[in-house]
């Protein structure tokens, strides 16, 4: 017999939900804008040239030739799409290849490639763990990290950002028959601060715990290009290295790097390889070039750190603050969401894009990023307009953690 009362209608919430439509009425709407064009250190919105200082295109190889060339010539060859997961009739020579390549330049054993970041970290996780673990993470790792970790159904502890010190107290209170990894980012995508991964692995050695570290902006930055674990020397202290190829690599696409051991389980072992589309021939050829061109011309690391640098002296000398980055990952701090996205709206007009980034995902903050392939008058012209900003002379020189404004 059916209950007189009806149930609360799930979609009853969507009318609830004004926010995105309050900031489009007040024309500060800042997600999902058009561009036009190919994206390089320029981009086109609305017939206007825009220096883009909102990308994560460090290299800016998705404007090379080669890698366009190499897309087109895969297409021609496989087709549009692989039809299939890798498991089963999707994965094709290519894939194999870049995983060769990108294990070598990394320095481990073996790789394993998967269609996007996010699936590779929660592959990795998720095909890892299980509820019996123990997993300890950085508390302003990436939400695919965080993600991971929560489908995988193990216990999750999170330590306070880049102390090695807190992540030694949590696992000092484990059972001692508790399998445990530690999981942090190599370069914290919005603070633009570098993992102590030193102190980090130290902890982890001690403790018996293994880890893991998403590379995905340490990738093609650091190290000549190598990341995170080879800039500190310690490629074999750290267990598994997740990268994405949407950044330095200038593709779509991810992978996880690790012994032959752990590939060849997570191969049979993480679901969001085995149910999901393989990596489009086209995406795999253009990454696998991306990375022959980093692997021949290493320069382009040390080039993107050195525009960065720039930027970061200009705005220091400006009075505007930069947090506690060291790559080209520039965080600039703003009093208040309001003033956040005052400030992007007249840097959009000013004819400078930023991404303006508000609570919960972190304190208002405008997250600038910077290429290889900025020339220095238009790093001028990019510090030049952030200057000119009150509002951003008056927020100080510290980034919040977001854990704290979570």
């Amino acid at each position: 017999m059916l209950n007189a009362s009806q149930p609360p209608d799930l979609f009853s919430r969507f009318a609830g939900y004004t926010e995105a439509n309050d900031l489009m009425k007040a024309g500060l709407y800042p997600y999902f804008l058009p561009l036009a064009g190919q994206e390089g250190a320029t981009v086109r919105r609305s017939g206007r040239e825009l220096i883009m200082c909102g990308s994560n295109n460090y290299l800016g190889l998705t404007n090379d030739p080669r890698v366009h060339a190499a897309a087109r010539a895969a297409l021609d060859r496989y087709g549009s799409s692989s039809t299939g997961s890798r498991f089963l009739n999707g994965n094709t020579d290519l894939h194999e290849e870049l995983e060769a390549e990108l294990a070598a330049f990394l320095g481990k054993p073996a790789a394993l490639v998967l269609s996007t970041g996010y699936q590779a970290n929660l592959g990795a996780l998720a095909g890892l763990l299980t509820p019996r673990d123990y997993v300890l993470v950085d508390r302003d790792a990436h939400a695919s990290l965080v993600d991971g970790c929560r489908l995988s159904g193990a216990k999750v502890r999170r330590f306070p950002h880049n102390d090695a010190e807190g992540l030694r107290r949590a696992l000092e209170h484990l059972p001692d028959d508790a399998a445990r990894l530690v999981v942090v980012d190599g370069v914290y995508s919005m603070e633009g601060d570098i993992c102590d991964l030193p102190a980090v692995a130290a902890v982890c050695a001690a403790y018996g715990a293994r880890l893991l570290v998403d590379d995905a902006h340490g990738l093609g930055v650091l190290a000549q290009g190598r990341g995170t674990a080879a800039h500190f020397g310690l490629t074999d202290e750290v267990d598994l290295i997740t990268v994405t190829f949407s950044k330095s690599l200038a593709s779509l696409g991810g992978a996880v790097a690790g012994s032959e051991e752990a590939i060849h389980y997570l191969k049979h072992k993480a679901r969001s390889l085995m149910f999901s589309a393989s990596m489009t021939p086209s995406s795999t050829a253009a990454a696998l070039t991306a990375l022959r061109i980093l692997r021949a011309e290493p320069q382009l690391a040390a080039e993107v750190r050195a525009k960065a640098d720039y930027v970061r002296r200009g705005l220091t000398e400006a009075g505007v603050g930069t947090g506690d980055s060291t790559t080209p990952i520039i965080p600039v701090p703003v009093p208040d969401a309001v003033s956040t996205l005052a400030v992007w709206e007249r840097l959009i007009r000013a004819g400078v894009y930023v991404n303006p980034v508000l609570p919960p995902a972190a304190s208002p903050r405008l997250r600038t990023s910077y290429m290889a392939t900025h020339t220095v008058a238009q790093l001028d012209r990019v510090v030049d307009a952030l200057a000119a900003q009150p509002e951003l002379r008056r927020a100080g020189d510290r980034v919040p953690s977001p854990a704290s404004v979570a």
